[in-house]
Formats: structure tokens, sequence, C-alpha cells
């Protein structure tokens, strides 16, 4: 099996290196647009933090300029551009987008699997806008982002991984020269200086490259279902960790701190829900004796849209908000983020 994955690894990288190649010698075309664009990508299939980054992103520049986030949408039921409203919801734009227009109601949030179309609808619409973040689109070379932040979690550099099936790297960790500045996710609160430092060196990131280093921090329970003050929401005494996000180790981590024995109900990245899940959660609830579900923000914008959800749950499912912390990194990361956007600007 391992062989098979090396040797199906080896061939997946030929084409995805040739496909690079062709638009390196720009034999295929990338588009430029006349606005900032940042691009939040990763070289690897998901779990290094984008979304959380991206509204870090929209929170530094949305009381400067005039900013729009376009993302795919992933396994979102619709097609081509949507804006983002309050008709919207996980199934017509996407768990990630739905998670972002919740977070910033007031932000122009869009999503089309075509990012040069969907930027060009955004600027026809927005004649004013001044810059444009996109969610994971470091792999679209179809667009010339103006600055590309590439994301890698510190628990798996992409120095460190093999291209897919053998690994979980969607691109050669070469491609990482494309990237203004690189982003270490998810750093433990234990890393030591040292730790970078060996970081750094692994990563052999080029001299115009800057490195960041960001943890997650994890806020208070808000209730899924119902609307209810934090301060007002009792201390589970043995809640059910449910997940189902593309790494939740750190996740579960955070939450055995305070509950060791917490059990585990797990799903892969973007799971759409079923009836027989809810079946299964209800019974791992009643059976381990618990007495609250926990789950992360994108789980949940799809769990309310879950008909099957069991309604004896719903007063007892909680979320906990995910943001980011750049820590001593901060004030530097903000200047570099601002001074592209402010340098680039034509709407001033």
């Amino acid at each position: 099996m391992v062989v098979f994955r090396m040797i199906a690894s080896w061939i997946y990288g030929i084409a995805v290196g040739l496909r690079n190649l062709l638009y390196d010698e720009k034999v295929l075309r990338s588009s430029t647009v006349a606005i900032p664009t940042i691009c939040v990508g990763n070289l690897a299939v998901g779990g290094t933090g984008k979304t959380p980054h991206t509204e870090y992103l929209l929170g530094l520049l949305q009381g400067r300029f005039k900013v729009a986030v376009l993302s795919r949408g992933y396994k979102r039921k619709t097609k081509g551009f949507r804006l983002a409203d309050e008709h919207s919801t996980a199934v017509t734009i996407g768990d990630e987008p739905m998670q972002i227009h919740l977070n910033f109601p007031n932000a122009i949030v869009a999503v089309s699997e075509n990012r040069v179309h969907g930027i060009h609808k955004l600027m026809q619409l927005y004649p004013d806008l001044q810059v444009i973040i996109l969610d994971d689109a470091y792999q679209h070379r179809s667009l010339r982002c103006g600055f590309e932040l590439l994301l890698t979690s510190a628990d798996n550099l992409f120095t460190n991984d093999h291209l897919l099936p053998w690994g979980r790297l969607r691109e050669d960790a070469r491609q990482s020269s494309r990237a203004a500045a690189v982003v270490v996710t998810k750093c433990p609160d234990t890393m030591r200086p040292i730790d970078k430092r060996i970081i750094d060196t692994s990563l052999k990131l080029l001299p115009y490259q800057r490195l960041y280093f960001s943890k997650m921090q994890y806020g208070e329970m808000q209730p899924v279902f119902t609307s209810v003050e934090p301060d007002s929401i009792a201390e589970p005494k043995r809640p059910l960790i449910l997940a189902g996000i593309a790494n939740p180790l750190p996740f579960i981590d955070f939450l055995h701190r305070t509950y060791p024995n917490a059990p585990q109900l797990l799903f892969g990245d973007h799971h759409a829900f079923s009836k027989r899940d809810m079946q299964r959660l209800e019974q791992l609830f009643n059976n381990e004796r618990c007495d609250a579900i926990i789950t992360t923000q994108k789980d949940a914008v799809r769990l309310v849209e879950t008909p099957s959800f069991p309604d004896a749950l719903k007063l007892h499912t909680f979320f906990v908000p995910i943001t980011v912390d750049f820590a001593e990194n901060t004030e530097m990361f903000n200047n570099q983020i601002i001074s592209y956007v402010t340098e680039n600007n034509r709407n001033r």
C-alpha cells in the first residue's frame, strides 16, 4: 500500500509540476487585477487554519479599507458567483464563507469557483473596492495575487510532508517560493525561541520572504441553537466533543486540558451530517452520560441546518470561537499587510 501511494504521489507530482512549469513559462496565462489581492492559502489539504487567518485579515483591514472576501465555497450545493446575504446558508455558500459572514455581517463576502470571474464581478458591483482577500486560492494560478500568504501547521510543516496521496501536499514544497510571507500556525504555548529558529532553518525561506508564528485562541462557549449570554452558560462536567474539520487535534487537545476524559465523535472535513450521524450522536451522548456537546463554529453552521439534529440536545450544544494571535509578531505582520494594501491601492 505504501509503495502504491509513493508511485501515485510521483505521478501526481509530475502532473502538478508540469502545470506549474507552464504557468512559470507563461504558456498558461495568469490574470492580474488593478486592486490589491491577498491570497490566504497552503500547500497541504486543509488543517492549517485558513478561515481564522482570513477573519484576522478582514478584521485588520475593514476599518481602514473597503474590503471583500472571496472564497470557492467548498461543498456548497450551488454554482457560480454568489454574494452572502440574510438568506445565505452553509448549503448555498459553504460552511467557511458562512462562518465569516456570521462573524462579519456587514462585510462583503462572496463565493465563486472561478476566482478571476469572482474578482471582476466584485469590482463591477463595488467600484470603490480597495482590497480583496481570497480564501484558499494558492493553487489558483490563473490569478496572480499581489500578496501570497502561505500557511503551514506547526505539527506538520510542508517541508516534512509528501505529495498526495502519500502525504497531504497539493503542490511540491518548492512552490512555497511564490509566497511573500509564511505563517507557521497552531503553535503550542510551549514553543520556545530555539524551536522557532529550528523551524526557520528547516523551511529554507528566501531572502524576500518573511516568517511569522501564530497560535489559536479559544473563546468563551456560545450556544449553537439558542440565544444565551455566554456568562449564563453552566460549565459542563462531561462534554462530548463533536468535530468535522480537517485537523481536529489542536481543538481536542485544548478541550482535554479541562475535560481529559471527554468522549469524541469525529467526521471528515466539511462533513454533511446525516440522520444516522445524529442517531449516533444522541446514542453516544446518552451512553456516556454527557451533559453538553462542544463543537467548532465551522461545524455549528452546518449543524443548525441539519433537520435531524435531536431537539433534546439543542439546549446542550455549544461551539467554541477560534481566533488567531501573532503574539510578538503582531505589529510587524499588521504593518506588512497594511503597507501592501496602501501602496497598491488605486481607490485612495
